[in-house]
């Protein structure tokens, strides 16, 4: 029995406003600091980054006894310039993973993995070949949660925040099945 539902930005009837608390606190709890405009834009403009966009999305998990919001993930098209991916990402064919955060009462449950499964399916119904996010070291368990999805490291910075870029090629899943079936041999 699933406890929650995956609702899209555009037919959730959870006010904006309530979604970017949800954000802000997430971002408190995981990374200790608030509102930073050069890092926050697209949460106080949500409809402009997710909405508008055709190729673009955010996903919201909600907890069907409460309609109390647990879980989000936002897509976009690639839409960064970091100079290390110049020539390597293109938004015609390279989605972007932003906000996943899931309420850590509702961790481990299959929240965030049923997230990225709706996301990634988005992704290729969208035409999308790749997948960028980058994650951070410093969050317990989410560089691990990254690589169990099937995303590789492109680049480990090594940085004071922990970032690591990865990716995800979508012409090459991971048959999740037969990775749990799958025994290693030493």
């Amino acid at each position: 029995m699933t406890y929650f539902q995956v609702q899209s930005l555009q037919e959730t009837t959870i006010p904006y406003g309530e979604i970017q608390d949800f954000l802000f606190d997430m971002i408190q709890q995981e990374f200790g600091y608030g509102y930073i405009p050069d890092y926050h834009q697209d949460i106080q403009h949500i409809a402009d980054y997710y909405l508008k966009p055709a190729g673009n999305d955010f996903l919201l998990a909600v907890d069907n006894a409460h309609e109390k919001l647990i879980g989000t993930i936002g897509i976009r098209a690639y839409d960064k310039d970091f100079p290390l991916f110049k020539d390597i990402y293109h938004p015609h064919s390279t989605a972007s993973i932003w906000r996943v955060f899931v309420s850590k009462s509702w961790r481990r449950k299959g929240v965030a993995s049923t997230l990225v499964n709706i996301g990634e399916d988005f992704c290729q119904k969208k035409g999308y070949e790749n997948i960028y996010l980058h994650t951070h070291r410093t969050v317990p368990g989410s560089l691990n949660f990254w690589l169990a999805q099937g995303y590789h490291i492109k680049v480990d910075t090594k940085n004071e925040m922990g970032t690591v870029h990865m990716e995800k090629q979508l012409n090459n899943p991971v048959d999740r099945e037969a990775a749990e079936k799958c025994e290693i041999y030493i």
